[in-house]
């Protein structure tokens, strides 16, 4: 007995439906299992004391004076105010663990890559492709800095809400219909309910990390492919996601609240980072090489993966041939997407998207000591993979027995992939291993060997701290914190006259670094220098109000200097900053006596 038509396409509705579930858990149990080493790691000493186990907003823990200072602050030079309450929340689950943190960091790219998967597979409707396109996005050794780093919360936070945005918009596109193109689909709520909801997920992705800035520009190269969308340039190859086409303009003007968030987003960053003293001042055409060079080095790392380290120093300067010769290689490549787009339209699409994205962290604004970066290809290595999968796909589509090659090439690039990312996670078991491998990887790293140094002297091994501080001193002396580190490893082994002199280097580079200059101002304060303290004290708390410490000591010095009336503001709110601070209650309580009016 024959089935009826109906039945027949209800059996292959079901089949592809468990045959798509079957992907999801092997792209997310194989993505756990690949990552689950990070979960028994420790944290690194960089950026996670100042973003996690040394802050006190952090290991406080969530609560409403916490949140409230999340979204005020611009502390580390940024303005993200969901991954503060993300590190907050993980601090009141698992406390100091850090074996929690990173399994928050794991289940984000988890989730992240199912995210991409259901977003490729609903607007194109080529199941193996966007399987594989998520694959390379869970494995690729580049990520691992992303997911097995407790500090880099940001990136797979940030993605997980620009994912979110492609969904939204996808459904929005479609006038509220959700599914793939090749499956039965439903109509689940109003258009406007969907974009809602992309221009939310857009916001808290902006208030997760600022490189979310580069989105609305995503959606329209989306628009392009595969939503053909563009009713004036209609593209081979369309996926026919079920989008009606429009007109340019109106396509334009849906970005448009899009574009009034990321610029908000941008000149808020700008500002502080700014403000914050962490944009470098290189010259224009340095910064244009670094750019072209490091967009070569990320494609060719993502073919080859090898070498990679957690900091790769800037040079400061490049050679002029050799940024021509990568600027030259990117503008070919670039205009044969263009004049391929027609035809080839993914390729146009992944290459613009992987260039596009990258632009607010490929150095054209130097923010920091790195020329690149492996986290900065979290989001960007999306358009890459859909440029070569889709581009591979095709190639050997149009051969005999393509088939058969395509999915051998694809097997040996993906447990090539996996390969590489454990021996990369087992970089990662702690920060001597991590950096000291980042040396080896690179030339005159002395940002990696500061941070080598940090960690040696974590363990007791002064010594070795030692040789590697003066070791970057050496490479780069305008490197603010491997002076600084210098100057207190010489204070503590009693050589205060040279310790003295990294000391007021640092501070005199870093005007803006609270530590810093609270730490020059203790050692005028034990060598009876009152008014350079003070200046110190003054401004420290001018960068970070919130310092505790710095409130005390400020308070303690014009106490015993007799001005009680400014000092008693410092000790009383060194209290509310810290309850638990004996010394502020102590000084307080003895200067109130001795002042009864400054009750």
């Amino acid at each position: 007995m024959n089935s009826s038509p109906s039945e027949s396409t209800t059996a292959t509705a079901s089949a592809g439906q468990k045959l798509f579930a079957l992907i999801c858990l092997v792209l997310a149990l194989g993505t756990a299992a690949l990552y689950w080493p990070i979960t028994r790691h420790p944290f690194l000493e960089f950026d996670d004391p100042e973003y996690i186990v040394g802050n006190p907003h952090v290991i406080g823990g969530l609560s409403l004076t916490n949140a409230v200072w999340a979204f005020t602050t611009s502390e580390q030079a940024n303005w993200h105010p969901l991954t503060w309450l993300s590190h907050q929340m993980d601090y009141t689950m698992f406390g100091g663990d850090p074996g929690g943190h990173h399994l928050v960091n794991l289940l984000f790219h988890v989730a992240n890559t199912l995210l991409l998967f259901v977003f490729l597979r609903s607007a194109t409707g080529a199941l193996w492709r966007s399987a594989l396109v998520a694959a390379f996005f869970a494995w690729h050794p580049l990520h691992v800095e992303s997911v097995a780093w407790a500090s880099e919360r940001k990136d797979v936070l940030s993605t997980f809400f620009w994912l979110l945005t492609l969904l939204a918009y996808l459904g929005y596109a479609r006038g509220g219909l959700t599914g793939s193109v090749d499956l039965p689909r439903r109509r689940a709520s109003h258009p406007a309910v969907f974009y809602l909801a992309a221009l939310l997920a857009c916001a808290c992705g902006l208030m997760s990390k600022p490189m979310v800035v580069t989105l609305p520009f995503a959606l329209l190269l989306l628009d392009l492919w595969p939503l053909n969308r563009f009713g004036s340039f209609p593209v081979c190859h369309a996926a026919a996601a079920g989008c009606t086409p429009v007109s340019t303009g109106r396509l334009i003007g849906e970005k448009v609240p899009f574009f009034v968030l990321v610029l908000a987003g941008s000149l808020t960053t700008y500002f502080v980072q700014s403000s914050s003293g962490a944009v470098a001042r290189l010259p224009l055409a340095e910064r244009v090489a670094n750019a072209v060079l490091a967009y070569s080095q990320y494609t060719a790392k993502m073919f080859w993966p090898t070498d990679l380290a957690i900091i790769y120093p800037h040079p400061r300067h490049w050679p002029v041939g050799l940024a021509l010769v990568a600027a030259g290689m990117l503008l070919v490549w670039s205009l044969l997407c263009v004049w391929k787009w027609r035809q080839l339209p993914f390729l146009a699409v992944g290459w613009f998207w992987f260039l596009g994205t990258l632009v607010p962290t490929i150095g054209l604004i130097q923010v920091g000591a790195q020329s690149m970066a492996d986290r900065y290809t979290y989001i960007p290595s999306i358009g890459f993979f859909i440029a070569v999968v889709w581009g591979v796909s095709e190639y050997f589509l149009m051969r005999e027995g393509g088939e058969c090659r395509r999915w051998i090439l694809g097997g040996a690039a993906l447990l090539g992939c996996a390969v590489a990312t454990v021996c990369q996670i087992a970089l990662w078991r702690d920060s001597i291993t991590l950096f000291r491998h980042a040396i080896e990887v690179t030339t005159d790293n002395y940002a990696a060997e500061n941070c080598l140094g940090k960690a040696y002297e974590k363990i007791g091994d002064n010594a070795h701290a030692m040789v590697l501080y003066q070791l970057s001193v050496a490479t780069e002396p305008r490197f603010p914190y491997s002076q600084f580190n210098l100057a207190m490893a010489l204070l503590d082994d009693h050589k205060t006259t040279e310790g003295l002199r990294h000391l007021e280097l640092a501070a005199g580079m870093e005007p803006g670094d609270a530590v810093i200059q609270y730490d020059l101002g203790l050692y005028f304060s034990n060598h009876g220098s009152w008014t350079n303290s003070l200046t110190c004290y003054s401004n420290a708390l001018s960068a970070r109000p919130d310092f505790a410490e710095a409130q005390l000591a400020m308070g303690g010095l014009l106490a015993n200097l007799g001005r009680a009336a400014e000092a008693a503001p410092h000790l009383r709110k060194a209290l509310l900053l810290d309850a638990k601070m004996l010394a502020a209650k102590t000084n307080l309580d003895r200067l109130l006596i001795a002042h009864p009016e400054l009750r």
